[in-house]
């Protein structure tokens, strides 16, 4: 991955992470290296503002539940089961990715928390109204143009009360410190390449707000949040329990 790229545009490539016929030990270690990288750019933040937000807008509810897709590790949620300690929510979360490896990390890091559950499965595989709330964290930047759209949808309808994205500020501060950190903490291709190449895929509040536009979707709203990230907010509807 280059150390100079323009970024006025999102980037094209596909991550090496969107390849399903690679795998195996590799992938899991980068799993465990992406986790350590979540930590150092405040990686969940963003997720649990936005719950925070969508659970006072639908009444602020004693149970809560949130499906993640595209979820890795999942350990963006371990944010988000603290919060609900201190608001006093009854949470119950499904982590939901397409890979074994994932899932079988997301099944070794919680393995001692009931509140978690953990499904191989499509996002397009999902149901109707599965959960209250989906998220999904450093997910939608592997799409683009009406994919993108359609992946949102999908979440949409697999929501009851609304989706809540937290991904990528494509900026030159943010691909450099991530490039740079890439190299310092790991030797996993993946993790040199895709971390990188996950800031040039990310957005800007222009991107956003197209997505707004051709979702039809008035109510959404996307914040910036530290380090370089944004939460997005698309309430599907808003009542009150």
């Amino acid at each position: 991955m280059p150390f100079f790229r323009t970024l006025s545009v999102r980037a094209k490539e596909d991550e090496l992470m969107d390849d399903f016929s690679m795998g195996g030990a590799e992938l899991s270690e980068a799993l465990k290296h992406l986790r350590r990288l979540n930590r150092i750019f405040a990686a969940p933040g963003p997720t649990r503002d936005g719950v925070e937000k969508l659970w006072q807008a639908i009444g602020q509810p004693r149970k809560l539940s949130i499906l993640d897709v595209g979820a890795g590790s999942g350990d963006v949620n371990m944010k988000l089961l603290e919060w609900a300690d201190r608001k006093g929510i009854e949470l119950d979360i499904m982590l939901v990715d397409m890979t074994e490896e994932a899932c079988e990390e997301a099944r070794q890091l919680f393995r001692h928390e009931p509140r978690v559950r953990v499904m191989r499965a499509d996002l397009q595989e999902i149901a109707d109204a599965s959960a209250d709330i989906v998220t999904g964290s450093q997910f939608v930047h592997h799409f683009d143009g009406q994919q993108l759209v359609d992946m949102v949808d999908h979440m949409r309808r697999a929501s009851r009360y609304g989706v809540v994205i937290n991904d990528i500020h494509r900026h030159p501060v943010s691909y450099t410190a991530v490039w740079v950190m890439t190299r310092m903490i790991s030797r996993n291709r993946y993790i040199r390449h895709d971390g990188p190449l996950s800031v040039a895929k990310g957005f800007k509040g222009s991107d956003w707000q197209e997505l707004k536009q051709r979702l039809q979707a008035d109510a959404m709203t996307y914040t910036w949040k530290p380090l370089f990230r944004y939460s997005v907010v698309i309430p599907k509807q808003v009542i009150s329990r």
